[in-house]
């Protein structure tokens, strides 16, 4: 019997789709994706489903949207009840390599992972970080660099990405099973906070940089929460010259991403199997990087550079008929869906993704005419909120402006819902004023134009496709079904 393909999935935390070169940025450095993408295919207009870690792989990692299962927040994880695409693939014969990096299992059971992996990489003393100064980067309480996440250059060491890069590497070159196997790669950059040692700090040329997206006055149209986090932020003093520091030690994050993509292709072509293995680069959400003056995310803001993400898929050759940069719109939760079909796994539950593999193999021209992202919790939901573990957000931590205003009762992180085209988007808030940007005309989403006349029909029209959507991923039904009644209760009835 033909051997399934191999699965490689290279998953960074907060990567921008515009950290790429292949996709517009004159100033990233990112050679290997860029060849990926020639080899494969990059998808420049994909989506998560939420701006945030947790929901977001909770939802690629099952094909669900986070509503679907009340995975809305950092602590609501899937369990072992629920589908999880690693669970599957060990349970169908693959050998499931995968880290300690989590985000998506709960780890209040310190075996969590026995069900979803074969191989689970730990750090122990023969392969651990090197240690970094303690020294303070973020000043005084109050100093505009405080709640920056902004430290800069490093001391050249190795950090726990590549450590893990390296021990998925080595599973590469020393496999020898028959089954095929999964490699779940997470990695922690290019999260903030900020920083990155040589050669990536220098590796960014500065003047190349793309102009950064400024605020509209006072906030004007943008949430609540933008606006209120900007202020705890207290940026305001920062100078251009600061802002490209921050967002070329960024980039030279998302190019050492970029090289350790490259070690475990090299590990592939080396071990001879480069061909017959399906790989998936994608990050679970992006991140503001100095644009709208904030830094890091936000759960329930939806701009382009917090939810369009990299998301490069390399099919095995015999299946790989496209290749390149290509304009459809697709979300994370095709992820699943593709990986399903590429490893030839049963339906065994409903999901909302879409496989591209018809596309990729030139059976299909059309993906996704919209595309879906959803965050924020209701009133009253106080189990929702992310304030660190305690009652009262610690100002201290580098978090404390969000979490002031997610424990605030002030709903700033009120439930929101994106719905965009690729000429619009619509963002439905529940407990505030809506938005809505022609990206033809607006593409860096500064004027909101809910209240134009002008667009009324075609904001009918998003509100439409948004009904549209809730009503048909709204639930899920089990494929498993129930009996009805006892056989002997049956029986007795009939006597």
């Amino acid at each position: 019997m033909k051997k399934r393909p191999n699965i490689v999935i290279i998953n960074p935390d907060q990567m921008r789709a515009d950290s790429m070169f292949h996709l517009g940025n004159p100033a990233a450095v990112t050679p290997n994706l860029d060849e990926l993408a020639k080899e494969g295919v990059s998808f420049a207009h994909a989506f998560c489903q939420n701006p945030v870690c947790t929901p977001s792989r909770c939802s690629f990692m099952s094909g669900w949207y986070p509503h679907v299962a009340g995975h809305r927040t950092m602590n609501h994880m899937m369990h072992e009840h629920e589908p999880v695409l690693l669970k599957r693939l060990k349970e169908h014969g693959y050998h499931v390599w995968m880290n300690q990096r989590n985000d998506l299992l709960p780890a209040q059971n310190p075996e969590y992972y026995k069900s979803y992996c074969d191989t689970y990489f730990t750090v122990g003393n023969d392969r651990k970080p090197d240690a970094l100064p303690r020294e303070s980067f973020r000043g005084e309480p109050g100093g505009k660099n405080f709640y920056s996440f902004y430290r800069g250059r490093l001391p050249e060491h190795k950090d726990l990405d590549q450590v893990w890069t390296e021990g998925a590497a080595e599973f590469i070159r020393d496999y020898e099973e028959e089954r095929p196997f999964c490699i779940f790669l997470p990695l922690m950059l290019p999260h903030p906070t900020y920083q990155i040692s040589e050669p990536y700090f220098s590796r960014i040329d500065r003047k190349k940089l793309p102009e950064r997206i400024l605020p509209p006055e006072g906030y004007r149209g943008k949430s609540r929460m933008q606006r209120e986090l900007a202020v705890l932020q207290n940026m305001k003093d920062w100078s251009e010259e600061e802002y490209d520091e921050l967002r070329a030690v960024y980039l030279g994050m998302c190019s050492k991403v970029d090289d350790l993509t490259g070690q475990i292709v090299c590990a592939l072509k080396e071990k001879g199997i480069y061909d017959d293995t399906a790989v998936f680069f994608f990050s679970d959400h992006g991140d503001y990087t100095g644009d709208y003056g904030l830094v890091e995310k936000v759960q329930n803001c939806f701009e382009d550079c917090l939810t369009n993400v990299p998301f490069l898929v390399k099919l095995p050759a015999a299946m790989q008929k496209r290749h390149g940069v290509r304009q459809e719109m697709t979300e994370l939760v095709d992820f699943y869906a593709t990986a399903e079909a590429v490893a030839e796994l049963p339906p065994e539950h409903t999901h909302f993704g879409k496989s591209l593999i018809p596309y990729m193999e030139q059976r299909e021209e059309a993906l996704r005419q919209a595309v879906f992202c959803e965050g924020g919790f209701r009133k009253g939901e106080e189990h929702c909120k992310e304030t660190g573990g305690q009652a009262v957000p610690d100002p201290s931590g580098q978090y404390y402006p969000r979490q002031f205003l997610q424990a605030s009762d002030e709903m700033y992180n009120g439930k929101a819902t994106m719905c965009r085209t690729g000429d619009y988007k619509y963002i439905r808030r529940l407990y505030e004023e809506d938005e809505f940007y022609d990206l033809r005309l607006d593409p860096k989403e500064t004027q909101n134009r809910i209240g134009c006349p002008e667009y009324a029909s075609i904001i009918a029209e998003m509100k439409e496709k948004l009904l549209e959507f809730y009503q048909d991923t709204c639930d899920v039904v089990p494929f498993q079904k129930d009996t009805r009644m006892e056989k002997d209760f049956t029986r007795n009835i009939c006597l």
